[in-house]
C-alpha cells in the first residue's frame, strides 16, 4: 500500500499572489465521459515525450462495506495478479520493459494505479489498464496467495514495527465515531481471511466498474489518438449498478480527546494531535490549508520554530492535512493532524502547552498579512513542483473527477487560495482549532510488566 506514498504526498497546493493580482495559470483539461459512465481527462504536456495514465476507482479504505473490511487494500495486490489476456505479473514486466515505471495504492476514498511510459506507448498502456479492469483471474490461488501477502505486510508495517500505524491509522480510530471513518481499515484481517472466492469476484463486478472510475491521461499526446484509444478499449467494458454513497459525516466535537497507547517496540513516547477539518471546497477549507503552511510545514513553521528550535522537544514535527495523500485527493471528512517523538523526561502535557502558546493568539487574533503571503508562497512553489509531474497532474485531475465531476477545478484553485483573508483565516482558527475539537494521541514504551501481559 504505501509503495508509492513519498510521491503522493507532495501536492499541499495554494498560491502566494494578493487577490487583486492572482496569476492566471492554466492547464489544458478536456473531460467527457464514455456511454458506460467512465470519467475521461486528458492534458496534453509536451515537454518530455513520455505519458502518464491513471486509473482511480472510487473504493478506499472507509468506503469498503462494513463486511468486506480490508478489501480495497487486497484489491490493490489482486490487480496485479493477471488478466484475459496478461498472465500473474505481466502487467508489470509489460511497462518495465517498454521503459516504463508503475505502481498502485490505496487511499482513504480510492484506490488507483498508475503507469508513466514512452509517449509512443500510450495505446499499451490503455489496453492494459482496460484488459484488467475489464476482468481480473480471480481465482482460489490468487486469492490465497494474496491473502499472505496483505496479511505480511500488515506485520511488516503496523503489528511488527515500533510506532506501526502510528499516527496515520491510529488516530483515525479514536478521533473519528463514525464506524466508517473509525474502522481499523489496514490492519483488521479478520474479514479478508472470511473472504470467498465469490466473495471477492461480487466486489470485484460492482466497484471496479468503468462507473465508479476515472481515467487520467498527462503527457505528450494528441486528444484526438487518446480519445480513440480509450473509446476502443474502454467502451465496451459494461458498467454496474452502484449502491448509494455511504454516510460519513461526523459530528461536531465538543469535548477533548486524550488517549494513551502501549508499544511493546516503541523505545521513547511520541504524540500526535488532531483538529477536525472544514467541510471540503468550503472557504475555511482552503484557510486551513494556509493555516497548515503557517503552523507546520518547514523550517520557518511556528510550531517547528517552538517544539524544536526553541525548545528541542524532538528532533522534528511532522504532519498535515491527509497523511495518506494530500489535502485534495479525498472526498470524506479528514482531520489536520501533527506529531512528535520526544525523551520520556518531558511530559506530554508540557509539549501540548506548548503547542497551545503557538494555536491560542492565533486563534484569538488571526495571523499577519505578511504570514499570509508566506504560507501563499510556499504552498504556490509546492503546487507547481507536483504539478511539473505527470503523476502528480493526474492525481489532482483524476480526483476532482471521481469526487466533484470537475477536473477543471486544477485551474480554479488560484482563485480560491487568493481569497483567502486574514479574517478567514481567524474566523477558521478559532472555529477548527479550538481545544474541544481536538484529539491528543500519545503512545508510550510499554513497561515490562506490560510486555509480559503482568497486571
Amino acid at each position: 500500500m504505501f509503495r508509492s506514498l513519498s510521491v503522493l504526498a507532495a501536492l499541499f497546493t495554494a498560491f502566494s499572489v494578493a487577490p487583486c493580482r492572482a496569476a492566471n495559470v492554466h492547464f489544458p483539461v478536456e473531460y467527457y465521459k464514455l456511454p458506460n459512465g467512465l470519467r475521461v481527462v486528458l492534458s496534453q504536456d509536451h515537454t518530455s515525450p513520455v505519458v502518464t495514465v491513471g486509473v482511480y476507482y472510487r473504493i478506499g479504505f472507509r468506503v469498503e462495506p462494513k463486511n468486506r473490511t480490508g478489501f480495497a487494500h487486497l484489491f490493490e495486490h489482486m490487480m496485479f495478479q493477471g488478466s484475459k489476456n496478461l498472465g500473474k505479473m505481466e502487467f508489470v514486466r509489460l511497462v518495465q520493459s517498454n521503459g516504463g515505471t508503475l505502481n498502485g495504492s490505496t487511499r482513504f476514498d480510492f484506490t488507483n494505479y498508475f503507469e508513466t511510459m514512452p509517449s509512443n506507448k500510450l495505446e499499451t498502456a490503455l489496453w492494459a489498464e482496460a484488459d484488467r479492469m475489464r476482468g481480473l483471474a480471480i481465482t482460489e490461488e490468487n486469492l490465497t496467495n494474496q491473502k499472505g501477502v496483505v496479511g505480511n505486510e500488515v506485520k511488516v508495517n503496523v503489528l511488527n514495527r515500533p510506532y506501526g500505524g502510528f499516527p496515520w491509522l491510529s488516530m483515525p480510530q479514536v478521533a473519528n465515531t463514525n464506524y466508517y471513518n473509525a474502522h481499523n481499515f489496514y490492519g483488521d484481517l479478520t474479514d479478508i481471511e472470511a473472504a470467498t472466492l465469490h466473495d471477492v469476484q461480487e466486489f470485484f463486478k460492482t466497484y471496479y466498474a468503468p462507473d465508479n472510475a476515472a481515467l487520467a491521461i498527462v503527457g505528450d499526446f494528441t486528444p484526438a489518438e487518446a480519445r480513440k484509444f480509450v473509446d476502443k478499449y474502454f467502451a465496451s467494458i459494461p458498467s454496474q449498478p452502484q449502491p448509494p454513497d455511504v454516510d460519513l459525516t461526523e459530528p461536531r466535537q465538543e469535548k477533548e480527546k486524550n488517549v494513551t497507547q502501549q508499544d511493546k517496540l516503541a523505545k521513547r513516547p511520541g504524540v500526535a494531535f488532531a483538529y477536525h477539518m472544514p467541510d471540503r471546497s468550503t472557504p475555511e477549507y482552503y484557510a486551513m490549508g494556509l493555516l497548515d503552511q503557517i503552523l507546520l510545514q518547514g523550517d520557518d513553521s511556528l510550531l517547528r520554530q517552538e517544539l524544536v528550535q526553541k525548545r528541542a522537544y524532538a528532533g522534528s514535527v511532522q504532519g498535515g492535512i491527509n497523511l495518506l495523500g494530500n489535502m485534495f485527493n479525498y472526498k470524506g471528512p479528514m482531520l489536520w493532524m501533527g506529531f512528535l517523538f520526544y525523551d520520556s523526561a518531558t511530559p506530554e502535557s508540557q509539549i501540548m502547552k506548548a503547542v497551545d502558546a503557538v494555536i491560542d493568539p492565533i486563534r484569538e487574533n488571526g495571523v499577519t498579512a505578511a504570514a499570509l503571503d508566506r504560507a501563499r508562497t510556499k504552498l504556490r512553489s509546492e503546487f507547481y513542483d507536483s504539478i511539473d509531474t505527470g503523476f502528480g497532474r493526474a492525481d489532482l485531475l483524476a480526483s476532482f473527477a471521481l469526487f466533484d465531476d470537475r477536473p477543471q477545478r486544477i485551474n480554479e484553485l488560484e482563485r480560491e487560495f487568493a481569497a483567502v483573508d486574514s479574517a478567514l483565516v481567524k474566523k477558521t482558527a478559532a472555529e477548527y482549532l479550538r481545544p474541544t475539537n481536538r484529539t491528543v494521541l500519545q503512545v508510550v514504551p510499554a513497561s515490562p510488566a506490560a510486555q509480559k501481559g503482568e497486571k
